[in-house]
């Protein structure tokens, strides 16, 4: 196996030197060279960081490197103050994953100085490996102040490897929720239909208990909003929410995903890791694609939710877990139970309380208020440039079917962004949606025809979507007629939020004088 070496630069910065620095002793080489000195310290990679104010001095150090790697790298770390943890835990976990993509773990062995950087740094590399974000062994070269000449060991691997110890585990448990918490700052169940209010009524039912949840429902409806929403309304709220979706690993390697895995239970587990169970202990752990589970996986998982204890894979010792599941899966399970792809006491232990996301094409008005908040994502994005969306364009997103739910028509919006300037017109929507606005090929206006082009009915079906609005268009302005445009009466009457009927007054063309 390759072996590559990650370490700050200890090469210093231009200007003054910061607090943590002391001066060297005469002859000392520096924390990495001493490290490379050692016959055992033989590298195939070395990549050394540094933020821009030591570029060049590192320089040299690469330089001094390349005798002893043929791959030797200097990677700029776009942070100013070395001495601040959020700004460094940001940058090193996007670091983390590119050296993860360039230097895969079945292939390369990484080695991590805490000898070089500033102690906000080197803590930082304690949480990562420690988390399991890094995988790496921890090196400290002992300062040379106190290393006798010779010294059998002036290199040292650092292990926190102990379960109990509170600290290591309280900063495991603070890097998995804040992962979480980014991954979904924003995320909300957006919607005013009837549909929408009855799936936030029974989640908010499902949350004050702690049964299990199973969401079911088509892809892109927004099935891991809904298990966030379970989570962060239930009393577990203050604990990590963690994701994992079952459908993208291997059987052998879900299962470590799952449950851990002890030192040594396979090639490349160089450490100890724990699972996704251990990290969501009192909280909860949303399992997604629960129906690509393999029947040997399905089995221990059973008895995971069966017991409330694990054990990591190669490992003996049975662990105890405060877990709330919630599964989700776009796939029939009683249809794959009667199949008998699909354990049956696994189905019930999951299916505690079910929550039916519906799809969007059942959700009528909310598709424009869908649109004004990915909208509003573009215009974060644009800094501050708005776009508007026609009349006409919002009649073709409403006659659209919408295959990909949500997740299609945010895809959707978010284009507009890169191709629309100002104002978005039926003519810079996909062509899928132009074309179900236009209706079927030799028809005209949705008229249904037969195979020589005849009609079939003599009456002109609309879309149900074109329906609806049509229907809500109408009663927005008999409410707004009878209570004189009074937004705020009409808004009352019929039981929605104000600012939504000013949203659809807008998207109608309707004015509080004018509704008729």
């Amino acid at each position: 196996m390759n072996r590559l070496l990650l370490t700050w630069s200890d090469a210093g910065t231009l200007g003054p030197a910061p607090a943590h620095h002391g001066r060297r002793a005469e002859g000392d080489r520096g924390p990495v060279l001493r490290l490379l000195d050692q016959d055992e310290s033989r590298y195939d990679a070395i990549v050394i960081l540094t933020i821009p104010a030591g570029e060049a001095p590192s320089r040299a150090l690469v330089e001094r490197a390349r005798a002893r790697a043929a791959r030797v790298e200097l990677r700029v770390v776009d942070v100013d103050d070395p001495s601040d943890h959020a700004k460094l835990f940001r940058a090193l976990g996007k670091l983390s994953a590119q050296l993860k993509r360039a230097f895969p773990q079945a292939a390369w062995a990484t080695d991590v100085l805490l000898s070089a950087g500033t102690p906000q740094a080197q803590t930082l590399w304690v949480i990562l490996v420690q988390a399991g974000i890094l995988p790496a062994r921890m090196l400290q070269v002992i300062p040379a102040a106190f290393v006798p000449h010779p010294h059998p060991r002036p290199v040292r691997e650092v292990r926190l490897d102990i379960e109990g110890f509170p600290e290591i585990r309280a900063l495991r448990e603070e890097v998995v929720r804040l992962r979480a918490e980014a991954r979904t700052r924003d995320a909300v169940l957006v919607g005013e239909s009837e549909p929408m209010r009855a799936l936030r009524a029974r989640i908010a039912r499902v949350a004050a208990t702690d049964v299990p949840a199973l969401i079911v429902g088509e892809t892109g409806t927004g099935k891991e909003l809904a298990a966030r929403a379970i989570h962060e309304h239930s009393p577990r709220g203050r604990g990590p929410f963690v994701a994992e979706n079952c459908g993208v690993f291997a059987e052998g390697v879900l299962a470590s995903e799952l449950f851990g895995h002890e030192a040594g239970a396979f090639t490349g587990a160089a450490g100890r890791r724990r699972g996704v169970f251990e990290q969501a202990h009192g909280g909860t752990l949303f399992l997604d694609e629960i129906g690509e589970l393999s029947p040997r996986v399905q089995a221990s998982l059973l008895r995971v939710l069966q017991d409330g204890t694990l054990r990591r894979v190669g490992g003996e010792a049975r662990i105890e877990i405060d877990v709330r599941v919630v599964a989700a899966t776009h796939r029939d399970l009683a249809k794959m139970v009667e199949q008998g792809t699909f354990r049956e006491d696994l189905y019930y232990r999951l299916r505690g309380a079910i929550i039916d996301v519906p799809p969007l094409r059942a959700r009528g008005g909310d598709i424009e208020i869908l649109v004004d908040a990915f909208l509003d994502e573009v215009r974060a994005r644009r800094k501050g440039r708005g776009l508007k969306v026609t009349r006409e364009a919002l009649r073709c997103l409403y006659q659209h079917a919408w295959p990909g739910n949500v997740r299609e028509l945010r895809a959707e919006v978010h284009r507009w962004g890169v191709f629309c300037d100002h104002t978005v017109d039926v003519g810079d929507l996909a062509p899928e949606i132009t074309a179900a606005a236009a209706g079927p090929a030799g028809g005209a206006g949705g008229v249904a025809r037969g195979p020589e082009g005849e009609a079939e009915g003599e009456e002109e079906v609309a879309p149900l979507a074109e329906a609806v609005a049509s229907a809500e268009r109408a009663a927005i302005g008999r409410a707004l007629r009878v209570h004189r445009g009074n937004i705020s009466r009409a808004a009352r009457a019929l039981a929605i939020d104000r600012n939504t009927l000013k949203r659809k007054m807008a998207a109608y063309g309707l004015r509080g004088d004018e509704a008729a």
